[in-house]
């Protein structure tokens, strides 16, 4: 079985055809996707730092001087939310608006999340044991990151339910090749959470509170302000990074645990938070969430003896870099005592996650919550199933029981 991201097999075990695309070199061409592939680790973690190449092309080209047709103007709510934020901004455009971001969301921000972390990752595995088990995505995984997101934005309780459909929605568009049904719900939801964040903010401009919104309206240096576009746009990359990744990797982490029983049982013998989020991190890099980071050839490049033009569009393998044996020893056994696990879940250079702290403080509350003294053994109810999607993968439910 080879590269296919639309194939079923493929997407429930990519690992065995990411060791034969190692084999095959470091630059791959994918004809089904056109696309290079890229899926080593030396490679995968020198060009997230190349300025060479680029999230977007638009800060230097045009669409025609790039070759590229414009999208649909139809998808454009889409394309500006997206385009102003962090995670597709290029410099100078984007230092500007993470230096400012990072004014509001500091480490401090996080810090005093954490209470509240650990309170909803209790109250949400208590009610998963109150059941007597059920589906653990859809009753603690999913709806931690929402409701930390929404501490953290400020959002009302009562609006809280509006998130993850709108979050789903837009995050159906990073999926290669998406319809136009996707992209119709993509826009829709782009629409309706600007439109909804726009209200929030002007509450929050004659009423600021402790939330992160009245953080970015107030944060300025020398190059001035946040847009409020810009506001909009990092609030939407908060709710949709955050929370497809943790949800994620909960839940295939926790499937991951049951294939490996002696690991899952050492973790919950073991009662050291350092040791806890250590396994997070080996969790991560070892069913890693984010699968591809596609990326813009802005300038000619050289991987190996492959050249590379500018105006092609590379595929960074973080799957397959997570395992690749020239970084880590045994790279397909999950070892969650793992002491040297650089993993690239996260990324690298400038658009490294800047929620990455708070996603390792929900991922510890989750993971910590479940394997508490006093919380019973969970056992899996069923194999589970994994979604149609490949760039963010996840599976459909986990159905448990304690």
């Amino acid at each position: 079985m080879g590269f296919d991201p639309w194939d079923a097999a493929f997407v429930a075990d990519p690992y065995p055809a990411y060791r034969e695309l190692r084999e095959q070199g470091r630059a791959v061409w994918c004809e089904a996707t056109g696309q290079w592939l890229v899926p080593h680790y030396a490679d995968v973690s020198a060009l997230l730092r190349d300025r060479r190449l680029g999230r977007t092309y638009l800060h230097r080209f045009t669409h025609e001087e790039f070759g590229r047709e414009a999208p649909p103007p139809e998808h454009e709510p889409f394309h500006v939310l997206n385009g102003n934020g962090l995670l597709d901004l290029e410099d100078p455009a984007h230092a500007r608006v993470r230096r400012l971001v990072a004014k509001a969301f500091t480490p401090r921000t996080v810090e005093r999340l954490v209470p509240a972390v650990q309170r909803l990752a209790g109250e949400l595995v208590g009610r998963l044991r109150a059941d007597g088990g059920g589906d653990l995505l859809s009753v603690v995984a999913e709806p931690l990151p929402v409701a930390v997101i929404a501490e953290l934005l400020g959002v009302p309780e009562a609006d809280r339910g509006l998130l993850r459909p709108w979050s789903a929605d837009i995050c159906g568009m990073f999926e290669l090749r998406p319809d136009e049904e996707t992209a119709r719900r993509a826009v829709r939801a782009s629409v309706e959470f600007s439109a909804y964040l726009r209200g929030l903010i002007a509450e929050r401009r004659t009423r600021p509170g402790e939330d992160l919104i009245s953080g970015l309206i107030a944060a300025h240096d020398e190059d001035g302000r946040l847009s409020e576009q810009e506001m909009i746009s990092t609030c939407v990359l908060l709710l949709n990074a955050g929370h497809e990744a943790t949800v994620n990797t909960t839940v295939n982490g926790w499937w991951a645990l049951f294939r490996n029983p002696a690991e899952l049982a050492a973790l919950r013998a073991s009662r050291d938070p350092e040791k806890l989020s250590t396994a997070v991190d080996e969790l991560m890099r070892y069913d890693t969430p984010l699968q591809m980071f596609e990326r813009w050839v802005l300038d000619d490049i050289h991987i190996g003896d492959t050249v590379i033009p500018r105006g092609a569009e590379v595929v960074l393998l973080f799957g397959s870099a997570n395992r690749d044996p020239a970084r880590f020893d045994e790279p397909d056994a999950l070892d969650l005592v793992r002491a040297d696990n650089p993993h690239l879940t996260f990324g690298a250079g400038i658009h490294y996650c800047l929620g990455a702290p708070l996603a390792r403080r929900e991922l510890e509350a989750s993971f910590g919550a479940l394997l508490a003294d006093g919380v019973p053994p969970l056992r899996l109810v069923e194999e589970p199933q994994w979604q149609d999607g490949y760039v963010i993968r996840g599976l459909k439910q986990l159905l448990v029981e304690f």
